[in-house]
This record gives structure tokens, sequence and C-alpha cells, in this order.
């Protein structure tokens, strides 16, 4: 089946954080809402459209945001009340939808191909929608079109709290006049030089010939030529909460040295967490596993809200592995799983930190994607230098040439 005839719908919550805010308190509907860190150095994660309309918008300091709009009520925000949210409006949609896709903790993309032998598309995405708002009391939008582009882009011209279908004939008239920031993927960089061209619409960059725009802005260009095209060959990728990144360790000689486990154990979780945020996703379930000497495997995981920190994860993983580990045996193996992988960014994880968090985030990701993810380490994870010294000779006894397996599933 030709991808540019599928019927593809894109789901995506209203300002997500402040309505699942305005759930708990109605006073604040109507009004300027920001959500983020509360310091005056905090970074705003998410905010109201009566904000927007001073200015406001994520990922912005918190300081500015406030000299933009001095009567906003700021709040620090709840990840696990977001979490919680968001998988009851994934329930329901995986409750009717024969394939979707959760493309980040607020949106969804469905492949509703052939659903007209049945039911109108429209109309059934119609009633999903009307569900989702009656189960969660959240306001939702939605797009429906031949391809993810085109659907995303609906979706945000039919916000707030809007439907807006775009069949395939209509799919160039539709885009031609929209600005080219609608694009995804059309950042500020790429749009202010697009801009210094003459470029301010969709169609006066579909008329330009590829291989201009190619040379322009390098091989994305193309990518961007062609969404502005209306064409986008992009699948709907099923989605699962078993989506995974993992790692585990096998000793040659099995160990019942606790310190070096729970290192181990840290150590395992920054560098897992640090290709989580590479890929830009975050995890939702974490997974500690051991394997005693007996060959005997025990897992426990724990829900949790929505990140992609390495100091959230490792004290959930620390706590997992203290419950798990009772029967006080040599281990044989330990591993760390980090499940129920979204796209999204770290800063929705900012509610209690400020910028620092941030830069110091980005800086040590700089330095592992320059000299590898084993340039820079967190204390707690690496033996300290006096043991170390100490425990030269004792080292092919505890962790000798240990065999490591580190998958993405």
């Amino acid at each position: 089946m030709n991808i540019q005839n599928n019927t593809i719908v894109h789901l995506d919550l209203d300002t997500f954080f402040v309505s699942v805010e305005r759930k708990g308190n109605s006073a604040l509907i109507g009004k300027p809402v920001i959500i983020g860190g509360l310091s005056d150095r905090g970074v705003v994660a998410s905010c109201s459209y009566e904000a927007r309309r001073f200015g406001v918008h994520s990922a912005m300091p918190m300081r500015m945001a406030l000299n933009l709009c001095g009567d906003a009520i700021v709040i620090r925000g709840d990840m696990d009340q977001y979490t919680k949210y968001s998988r009851l409006v994934t329930d329901v949609i995986a409750d009717s939808a024969p394939v979707y896709e959760k493309a980040s903790i607020d949106e969804h993309y469905l492949d509703i191909s052939g659903m007209d032998r049945f039911i109108g598309c429209y109309k059934w995405t119609h009633e999903l929608r009307n569900r989702i708002i009656s189960e969660t009391g959240l306001p939702i939008s939605f797009g429906l079109s031949v391809n993810k582009t085109v659907s995303k882009i609906a979706t945000g011209e039919a916000k707030p709290n809007g439907e807006k279908e775009v069949p395939r004939d209509f799919v160039q008239p539709f885009l031609n006049p929209l600005p080219i920031r609608k694009i995804p993927g059309v950042g500020d960089r790429t749009r202010q030089l697009l801009h210094s061209m003459g470029v301010y619409t969709i169609q006066t960059l579909s008329d330009i010939p590829p291989e201009m725009i190619q040379n322009v802005l390098g091989k994305s260009g193309i990518d961007i030529w062609r969404k502005a095209n209306g064409i986008d060959f992009s699948p709907v990728v099923c989605y699962s909460e078993e989506k995974s990144i993992s790692t585990e360790r096998t000793f040659e000689t099995d160990t019942i040295d606790i310190q070096m486990l729970e290192r181990l154990l840290i150590h395992m979780v920054e560098k897992i967490a640090f290709k989580m945020r590479k890929k830009q996703k975050l995890a939702s379930v974490i997974t500690v596993k051991i394997r005693y000497a007996n060959y005997d495997t025990h897992t426990l995981q724990k829900k949790i809200a929505y990140t992609s920190f390495d100091h959230t994860l490792m004290d959930t993983a620390l706590e997992l592995f203290r419950r798990l580990y009772e029967r006080r045996m040599l281990i044989r193996l330990i591993g760390v799983k980090l499940g129920g992988l979204i796209g999204g960014v770290q800063q929705l994880d900012l509610f209690d930190n400020n910028d620092k968090m941030i830069k110091l985030y980005l800086s040590m990701d700089k330095i592992r994607l320059r000299y590898g993810s084993d340039a820079i380490h967190r204390a707690s994870g690496v033996e300290k230098k006096e043991k170390q010294a100490e425990g030269r000779s004792e080292k092919k006894e505890k962790v000798a040439s240990p065999s490591v397996q580190s998958q993405m599933t």
C-alpha cells in the first residue's frame, strides 16, 4: 500500500501539564500559568495559552518568562501526575486503535488505514477523542490526513481542543499558505536561514528545486523539502511498554561485595541513561536483575515518572537492588533495564532543578560524545583510589574480564 494513501491520525493533548494542574485546581482556568522550576534560575517546562500570548514558551528561563508575564501563576509541576494521566490516555487509545505509536508524553500517532470499510475515519477519530475527554477530563486535539507530517501540522491548526481533517487532494492547498515554522523539524536557525533567502511560506519552499535546498541545508534539506510537499514515508511504529534499553554484567568469579555491586549498578545506570538521552528518550519503568551463583534469577521493577536523569534513576535502582538481594548468596550476574521508553527531552524532568542542572548534564554528555561514554563518571560509581590500590591484586577475583551485554529491544 502506498503510504501516501494511508490514513494517519495525530493526537496531541493541549498544554498537557497545565491541563492536568487545572483538573486539580479550577481556579487556574483562564489564567496565565507557567509550569517549571520555582527559582529565578528555573526553566519553563510548559505554559498555558494565556501565558503564551505574552511570548512565554517552553525551555525559556523562568526569570525571562516572569519579566514577560508578571501576573503568571508559577507551579513547580508534578511529574508523577503527568505520567499517570499520560498512561490513562494511552490506555484509552490502546483499547480502540489497531496500530498506535506513543511519540511523547502527550502525543500519539495512529494508523487507521482501511477503517473506512467499517466506519468513517473522521467519525471514528471524533468518537475516540470524545472518549479520551470523557474518561480523563483533558482537552485534546487531532489532525487526520495521509501521513505523519500533514497530520501533525493539521493538529497544530486545530488547537486548542479541536479537530481537522486534510483529505489527500487538499494536502498542498492546506500547506501552501502556512509559515515554514509549521513544518516539524524546522528550528529557529533553519527558519532564519530560509527567511534570509526570502522563504517565508511552505509554498515558496516547496517550489524551490530540492538540489538547491540540499546545498543550503545539507541532507536535512531534502527531508524538509519533502515535508513542504506533503511527502512523509515514516511509518507509525507500534508502541510497546516493553521497548527498552538494558545492560548486564556477568562475573567470572561470583561475588558478595555489596559496595562493589552498588557502585557497578550506579555506573550501569549512568551509561544507559546517557544512551537514552542521546536517543532523546524518557523511561517510565526501571528493572533490576540479579542471578545467584546457583543460577536462580530474580527481577524487580518499578514504574516511575518519565525521566532521563541518571541521578533520579540511580536512587530507584539502588532501592530495587536492596529489596531484591535478600538471600546473601554469591552473585553471578547483575543487570538493569530502563523500559516504557517514549520520545522526549530531559527538560520535562526539571521542575525541581535549575539551569545549572541542565548545563551540568549537557556538559557531561558533550564530553562523553567527544571522548566516549567512559570519559566521565559520578564519584559514587567509581571505587576510591586508595581502595583501588589495595584491591588491584584482588581485581581478578572480583570482576576479572566481565562480559557485558548491552542491547536495545
